[in-house]
Protein backbone atom coordinates (compact mmCIF):
# COMPACT_ATOMS: atom_id res chain seq x y z
CA UNK A 1 0.00 0.00 0.00
CA UNK A 2 0.90 3.60 -0.84
CA UNK A 3 -0.12 6.48 0.95
CA UNK A 4 -0.36 10.35 -1.09
CA UNK A 5 -0.83 13.29 0.90
CA UNK A 6 -0.78 16.69 -0.78
CA UNK A 7 -0.26 20.14 0.71
CA UNK A 8 0.82 23.69 -0.63
CA UNK A 9 -2.49 25.12 -2.71
CA UNK A 10 -4.14 28.53 -2.45
CA UNK A 11 -5.34 30.93 -3.88
CA UNK A 12 -2.58 33.30 -6.35
CA UNK A 13 -2.94 36.14 -8.84
CA UNK A 14 -2.58 35.46 -12.48
CA UNK A 15 1.35 35.40 -12.69
CA UNK A 16 2.08 34.31 -9.38
CA UNK A 17 3.67 31.09 -8.36
CA UNK A 18 2.98 27.71 -5.86
CA UNK A 19 4.81 25.15 -5.26
CA UNK A 20 2.58 21.35 -4.50
CA UNK A 21 4.37 18.94 -2.49
CA UNK A 22 2.99 15.16 -2.02
CA UNK A 23 4.42 13.42 1.01
CA UNK A 24 5.10 9.83 0.05
CA UNK A 25 4.51 6.54 2.68
CA UNK A 26 4.01 2.83 2.47
CA UNK A 27 5.57 0.78 0.09
CA UNK A 28 7.58 3.06 -1.86
CA UNK A 29 9.76 0.91 -3.28
CA UNK A 30 7.07 -0.82 -5.68
CA UNK A 31 6.17 2.80 -7.19
CA UNK A 32 7.67 2.96 -10.90
CA UNK A 33 6.05 6.80 -11.73
CA UNK A 34 4.26 9.20 -9.96
CA UNK A 35 2.29 11.70 -11.50
CA UNK A 36 0.43 15.44 -11.42
CA UNK A 37 -3.35 15.42 -12.59
CA UNK A 38 -5.69 18.16 -12.22
CA UNK A 39 -9.26 18.74 -12.72
CA UNK A 40 -11.09 22.08 -13.42
CA UNK A 41 -14.70 22.30 -12.13
CA UNK A 42 -17.01 21.01 -15.63
CA UNK A 43 -13.95 18.96 -17.51
CA UNK A 44 -12.15 16.00 -16.87
CA UNK A 45 -8.98 15.01 -15.15
CA UNK A 46 -6.16 15.57 -17.10
CA UNK A 47 -2.53 14.60 -16.61
CA UNK A 48 -0.06 17.52 -15.98
CA UNK A 49 3.49 15.94 -15.69
CA UNK A 50 5.00 12.51 -15.08
CA UNK A 51 8.28 11.65 -13.23
CA UNK A 52 9.66 8.40 -13.19
CA UNK A 53 11.84 5.93 -11.17
CA UNK A 54 15.01 6.70 -13.36
CA UNK A 55 13.75 10.91 -13.53
CA UNK A 56 11.97 10.81 -16.70
CA UNK A 57 9.93 13.83 -17.00
CA UNK A 58 7.46 14.71 -19.47
CA UNK A 59 4.87 17.30 -19.33
CA UNK A 60 1.37 18.39 -20.74
CA UNK A 61 1.77 20.82 -23.74
CA UNK A 62 -0.49 23.67 -21.39
CA UNK A 63 2.19 23.53 -18.83
CA UNK A 64 5.39 23.07 -20.69
CA UNK A 65 8.25 25.41 -19.67
CA UNK A 66 5.93 26.93 -16.82
CA UNK A 67 5.69 23.84 -14.39
CA UNK A 68 8.42 21.54 -13.25
CA UNK A 69 8.15 18.21 -11.18
CA UNK A 70 11.02 16.70 -9.68
CA UNK A 71 11.36 14.78 -6.36
CA UNK A 72 13.61 14.69 -3.22
CA UNK A 73 13.97 11.02 -2.34
CA UNK A 74 15.52 11.21 1.08
CA UNK A 75 12.20 13.09 1.71
CA UNK A 76 9.79 10.62 0.55
CA UNK A 77 8.34 14.31 -1.59
CA UNK A 78 7.10 14.87 -5.01
CA UNK A 79 7.16 18.59 -5.76
CA UNK A 80 5.15 20.53 -8.89
CA UNK A 81 6.59 23.80 -9.00
CA UNK A 82 4.30 26.15 -11.16
CA UNK A 83 5.39 29.62 -12.32
CA UNK A 84 3.47 32.04 -14.36
CA UNK A 85 0.42 30.88 -13.41
CA UNK A 86 -2.96 31.48 -15.37
CA UNK A 87 -6.71 31.42 -14.44
CA UNK A 88 -7.06 28.32 -16.38
CA UNK A 89 -4.84 26.65 -14.28
CA UNK A 90 -7.63 26.87 -11.46
CA UNK A 91 -8.09 22.98 -10.60
CA UNK A 92 -7.95 20.94 -7.66
CA UNK A 93 -3.91 18.82 -8.10
CA UNK A 94 -4.16 15.29 -7.14
CA UNK A 95 -0.71 13.49 -6.76
CA UNK A 96 -1.26 9.72 -8.38
CA UNK A 97 1.49 6.91 -7.96
CA UNK A 98 1.72 3.75 -10.51
CA UNK A 99 3.12 0.05 -10.40
CA UNK A 100 4.24 -0.38 -13.78
CA UNK A 101 3.19 0.73 -17.05
CA UNK A 102 -0.63 1.88 -17.18
CA UNK A 103 -3.03 4.07 -15.37
CA UNK A 104 -2.16 5.47 -11.63
CA UNK A 105 -3.00 2.91 -8.67
CA UNK A 106 -3.08 5.40 -5.74
CA UNK A 107 -4.35 8.36 -5.61
CA UNK A 108 -3.84 11.38 -2.99
CA UNK A 109 -6.96 13.33 -1.70
CA UNK A 110 -6.07 16.42 -3.52
CA UNK A 111 -5.72 19.94 -2.98
CA UNK A 112 -7.24 23.44 -4.68
CA UNK A 113 -5.42 25.65 -6.60
CA UNK A 114 -7.02 29.29 -7.60
CA UNK A 115 -5.50 31.10 -9.91
CA UNK A 116 -7.33 34.95 -10.02
CA UNK A 117 -7.09 37.14 -12.85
Amino acid sequence: QVQLVESGGGLVQAGGSLRLSCAVSGSIFVIDAMDWYRQAPGKQRELVATITRSSWTNYADSVKGRFTISRDNAKNTMYLQMNSLKPEDTAIYYCAAAIGVGAPDYWGQGTQVTVSS
